[in-house]
């Protein structure tokens, strides 16, 4: 009898065990979120690229004659005048074709002097002639002989004429290479490099070597930037344009998008085309070459309800919980497809599943444009972790009750 209660005993302290520790560590725990309430404020949607800053003009000086260069009048940021000498090739050899054009050009006007008093000649003798052939006094065959020499030397006066006219280019021809000998500034601004010295030859030939590069206007410059296709569409003339250069990071400098080009360039199977974005540089601290680290503001909402991205982006980890909607899955009271939604916590604590629509982001938040979500309102961003059971602890000296 008495081993039969000790028993009964035994089992009923298991049992009460076993339900200790159901209770205690197999019981599930509620899970934690961590939440974010909605604000309003602006959204401002952005295409990021990269480029180099460049004049918008810039020259390349070359040279139309060959020959060795004699002195050079410029250096590096040099600033010139349009029509001003900036380097000199020997002129010599120049001066020597001017003097030998200019005597073939007298010479051929000499020749139509001389064929003038030719033709003077001739018309005075088939003159005579033919006033000595109406009284019979000269045969026919002489007065056909004054003809043909009156005739030939207007032709001779034409000849003459035409090699005036013929040396007369030769000789403008040798006074353009001459004044090609001083290579002038065909634009006002700033000499950006320098590619000869003195003594130095240069040949023009089927491609122009280039002397000087010349920098129209400093002020004014333009970053050309690679921007990819699928960001293309939504880049346009007039958007704002910020960047920043290595040499001043804490400046974040300004412009604006002036062209966007057509003309797709292909590098290693991905395309992108070229986005010209206009600089203001009058303070001259941005310089040619720079890379410009550049985000372009394609699109801007002012007042709008801010949704974290991280709430688009939250999916339940547990599922099957009271009001709580599998992911993919639009809510039992919504009838129609939804392509987004956001989770909150209702008011027994569960997981309250709201279908979203959203507009444009800046990376970290988007527009809401329609939803039942207000100003205010918390949605769910992460799952942190569960409640766990808070156990006391002492100092060593055992539980206290």
């Amino acid at each position: 009898m008495n081993k039969k209660i000790i028993l009964a005993l035994s089992g009923l302290l298991l049992l009460a065990l076993a339900g200790g520790l159901y209770l205690l560590f197999g019981r599930p725990e509620p899970a934690v979120y961590k939440t974010v309430k909605l604000k309003k404020g602006d959204i401002i949607s952005t295409v990021s690229a990269t480029g180099n800053l460049a004049a918008v003009v810039n020259v390349q000086v070359g040279t139309q004659v060959s020959g060795t260069i004699r002195k050079i009048y410029v250096d590096y940021n040099s600033p010139v005048k349009q029509g001003q000498p900036i380097a000199q090739i020997d002129p010599a050899i120049f001066e020597a074709q001017v003097e030998q054009a200019e005597g073939n050009y007298q010479a051929a006007l000499a020749g139509v002097q001389k064929a003038k008093v030719t033709v003077a000649d001739t018309r005075r003798t088939l003159g005579r002639n033919r006033e000595l052939i109406a009284g019979d006094f000269i045969a026919r065959a002489e007065l056909d002989s004054a003809q043909t020499a009156h005739d030939a030397a207007l032709a001779a006066l034409q000849a003459a004429e035409a090699a005036v006219v013929q040396t007369r280019g030769a000789l403008n021809q040798a006074r353009t290479n001459l004044a090609y000998s001083t290579i002038r500034s065909p634009v006002d601004g700033t000499v950006v490099s320098r590619n000869v010295d003195v003594g130095q030859t240069v040949a023009a030939s089927f491609q122009t070597p280039t002397l000087f590069n010349i920098a129209q206007d400093l002020t004014r410059m333009e970053i050309d930037t690679s921007v990819d296709e699928a960001d293309i569409s939504r880049v346009k003339e007039g958007q704002t344009a910020y960047f920043t250069v290595d040499s001043y990071p804490e400046i974040r400098f300004e412009g604006q998008v002036t062209q966007v080009r057509s003309a797709p360039v292909v590098s290693q199977n991905v395309v992108t085309y070229v986005v010209v974005i206009g600089v203001d540089n009058r303070e001259l601290k941005l310089k040619p070459g720079m890379t410009a680290n550049v985000t372009l503001e394609v699109d801007h909402r002012s007042g709008v309800l801010r949704l974290p991205t991280a709430a688009l982006r939250f999916k339940p980890k547990t599922l099957g919980a009271p009001g709580a909607a599998p992911p993919g899955q639009p809510p039992a009271e919504s009838k129609a497809p939804v392509a987004r939604r956001v989770y909150v916590l209702g008011p027994d604590g569960t997981l309250q599943p709201v279908p979203v629509k959203t507009g444009i982001g800046d990376g970290n938040a988007v527009e809401l444009t329609e939803g039942e979500l207000r100003e205010g309102d918390e949605v769910i961003i992460e799952q942190v972790g569960s409640k766990k059971p808070a156990v006391a602890t002492g100092s060593g000296r055992g539980p206290r009750f």
